[in-house]
Order: structure tokens, then sequence, then C-alpha cells
């Protein structure tokens, strides 16, 4: 009793902790005032499309880089409860026989002594008394990195998220490339055999075959291009769900806003320091670093430890529970550093500069998820403005392609300039479908940026409620 009120009163000698203050702005740009917490949507209700729904529930369930997360969680739970171990007697049962021989000029009696001593008891070794709090330090470092490591998990599974949503709007967007190349082929093979039947007929020259011929090759090309990018694409994709992956054939000709449903609210800089995983997974490496400043302070304190054992002591076996055979045994002692060569000096200054180090990853994570909402932020806006230049620009080239198609028919203009239209067409169509999917992209990092559904992610089992006490 006397040793558990001993450790209950023990104090750590950590310094007191102090979140450092987040070196950003005070706001965003382009904020969004509307809209749910990205934090408290969970992905099911952010992506409404039901095929990219099941392969992120696919990812979630296969991805192997996922599963090494789950099971550093098991490993730190692990190495915790190593940690907190320390701070219990580890009682253990004994069981000894000895034989021995005493010669006869050794022995009190003048002639050989043969003895046999058989012993039963429970043990109790080196059990150290925690006053100065360094195992108590050293058990809660074990607990914040345990704690560091759910919210890694965490990070990666909504970076997991992030990365299926990407890699599925690529392979989406590459479809309707490729579908857009596939007709545009179409309609110049049709011109080739056309002017092939008006080159044949001498109704046109052999320079305007040749630039029809040119402009099938370059959508040929384009679209073998396109096709090895999916291709590439899909096994990203593959990877990331960590199974064979099998995708609708793609019918639409655009690429629709329907994987989103509910707009995010953008919040103050200050609200993601509690909903990017990252970022608590960083304050809570800092909070081990600062715990263990207090084991290496009570490295300078003297160590006391008890070792004790309680039994039964017989030179017979059958006498081993006969009546007053009972042998104890009470040893405590206590070592005090004295000369070790600097060590525990060294020691404390090798905790103090790792805190030092953790302040500035805590910052600069505070930095890096700053502008990573600010760049989302900004895509959006950017891309959203030039997205609707872009569809004015399409609908332009295409009456452009129009009206000099018309010209050539009737003898007004050379084909140079139909081939420069229909060239000019294609691109534009081209790089519309990949500034929509860009657009989409961003919608899909700033809910990932603002920790998206991090809050609805589960959590491991929880430890004992034993291991957790504040440091002092």
């Amino acid at each position: 009793m006397l040793a558990c009120l001993m450790l209950v009163g023990c104090n750590t000698m950590a310094p007191p902790y102090q979140a450092p203050a987040a070196p950003v702005a005070t706001r965003f740009p382009f904020e969004q005032s509307t809209g749910t917490e990205a934090a408290n949507l969970a992905w099911q209700d952010y992506f409404a499309d039901a095929e990219l729904r099941a392969l992120i529930q696919a990812a979630l369930e296969n991805n192997r880089d996922l599963r090494i997360a789950m099971l550093r969680i098991e490993e730190t739970r692990a190495l915790y409860g190593i940690q907190r171990a320390d701070l219990f007697p580890w009682l253990n049962g004994q069981a000894n026989f000895t034989r021995s021989r005493t010669p006869a000029d050794m022995s009190l009696i003048g002639r050989p002594l043969l003895l046999n001593e058989y012993n039963v008891g429970l043990g109790v070794s080196n059990w150290e008394l925690d006053f100065w709090g360094r195992i108590r330090s050293l058990r809660d470092a074990a607990l914040e990195t345990f704690f560091a490591s759910n919210e890694a998990r965490r990070a990666a599974t909504i970076s997991l998220v992030a990365e299926v949503a990407n890699s599925y709007l690529r392979l989406r967007a590459l479809d309707q490339r490729i579908q857009l190349a596939e007709k545009t082929i179409q309609s110049r093979e049709e011109s080739t055999r056309i002017f092939q039947r008006r080159f044949d007929v001498g109704s046109t020259s052999k320079l305007d075959l040749k630039q029809v011929q040119t402009l099938l090759a370059q959508a040929q090309t384009l679209l073998y291009q396109l096709q090895q990018s999916r291709a590439t694409e899909l096994n990203a994709l593959t990877v990331l769900i960590g199974k064979e992956v099998v995708l609708t054939p793609y019918q639409d000709n655009a690429i629709q806003e329907k994987p989103f449903l509910n707009d995010i609210k953008v919040g103050l800089p200050s609200e993601i320091l509690t909903q990017r995983p990252d970022i608590v997974a960083a304050e809570h490496v800092l909070k081990a670093a600062n715990a263990n400043i207090g084991a290496a302070r009570a490295a300078f304190f003297p160590r006391i430890s008890l070792t004790a054992a309680y039994g039964t002591a017989s030179r017979e076996l059958d006498g081993l529970f006969e009546s007053g055979s009972q042998a104890w045994r009470f040893s405590p002692s206590i070592t005090l550093p004295i000369f070790n060569a600097g060590a525990n000096r060294a020691n404390l200054d090798l905790a103090e500069v790792r805190k030092d180090q953790a302040i500035a990853n805590y910052e600069k994570a505070i930095q890096g998820a700053f502008r990573d909402v600010a760049d989302a932020l900004a895509a959006q806006h950017g891309l959203r403005q030039q997205l609707i230049s872009q569809q004015e620009m399409l609908a332009a080239q295409a009456e452009r392609a129009r009206l000099v198609k018309l010209r050539y028919d009737n003898g007004a203009t050379s084909y140079f300039e139909v081939l420069d239209a229909e060239r000019n067409l294609l691109e534009v169509e081209q790089q519309l479908v990949q500034m929509q999917r860009a657009l989409f992209s961003s919608q899909v990092s700033l809910y990932a940026t603002l920790g998206g559904g991090s809050q609805s992610i589960a959590a491991p089992s929880p430890i004992t409620p034993l291991s957790r006490q504040p440091a002092n």
C-alpha cells in the first residue's frame, strides 16, 4: 500500500506543454462561407457517384499503405503497453532446487557435506519507485506516439480517398478525350475517303489530299497517346484499390459535376489545427518530445528499486510446506549518478533539441496546410473563370471551323485554312476536358486539405483509462 501511495504521488519533471502559435495568416484567400465543414462531411456524402464510392470503399479495404498504417497503430499500442508496464512491480513465481557439496576442510564438522535446498515462492525484482517521474515521462511519450500514429492513419485515409477520386477523374477525362479523338478520326476518315476519290478523278490536288491525310494521322497519334495514358492511369488506380479494377463503359459526352454533392465551408486557419490529422499528429509528436525531456531530467536524480521474495524453503522436498518453512527476502537499493562523463547532460540536450525539431516540424505542418488550402481555393477560383473562357473559345472555334469549311466548299479559301481550323478545334476540345477535370480535382484537393471526413473516420479501440494521467 505504501508503494502504491508513493507511485500515485509521483510527478513528472517534463516542462509544462504550450502549443506554439500558428505562424500563418488569420484568414484564407477566396473564402467560402456556405456549405458543410469538410471535417464533418464523410466521403460517402461528398462523392455522389456510385462507382467512385465503390472504388473508394474497395481501396479502404485493400490498400497496402493503409494496412501498414493500421499495423503501425498496433505497433505503437504494444510499445506503449511495454512502457506502461514498468510502472508496476513484476510479480514472478519462483521454484529452485540446489544441491551442493562442501569439502571437509571447509566444513564445520570436519567432513564433506552434501546439501539439498528447495525453494518455492513469489518474487519482485528491481522494481523502480518512480519518485521523479522518469518512467511516467517515458510512458507519456509512448502514449503520444500512439496518438500520433492514429492521426497518421487518419491522414493516410484522407490522402487515399483523394488519390482514388483524382485517379478516377483522370481516367474519366481520358475516356472523354478518347471519345472525342475517335469521333474526330471517324470524321477525318470520311474526309480522307472523299478527298481520295476527288483526287482519283482529278477534282482536287495532291496537296489537299496529303493535308487531309495529315489531319487523320494527327488524330490517330493523339488517340494512341491517350490510350497509353489511360492504361498507365488504370494501373495506378489498380495499385490504389489493391485489386483488379473494372469500370463501366464511358458514355457521357462531358464530365458532369455529379462526383460532388455538397459545397464545403472554409473556416478559419485556427480551425484547421484540429481538423487536419497531420497537424494533430505533429502536435502529438511534439508532446512526446516534451515528455522525453522529463525523463532526461529525472536521470540526474537517484533511482530507488526494490527486490523482494516470499515463499518456503526446506532441505527436503516434502518439507516445503511444513510449519516454520517460511522464507523471505527484502532488498531495497539506491543508485546515485556521480560521474558518467556527461552522458546525462548530453541526453537532456538531445531531448531538448528534438523538442525544438518537433516544434519546427509542427509549425511547418501548419504552414504547409495553410498553403494547401490557399492553393486549392485559388485553383478553384481561377479554373472556374478559365472554364468559362474555354467554353466560349470552343463555341467560337467550332463556328470558325464550320465557316472555313463552307468557304472551302465554295472555293473561297484553301484547304490549309480548313486544316488549321480543324486542328485548333480538336486542341480546344481536349483542353476543355482537361480544364474541367482540373476544376473537379481542385475540389477534391480542397476537401482533403481541410481534413475531409476526419471526424467520421473510425478510431481504433481505446486503451485503458488507467494509462492516461496528466503530466505536471
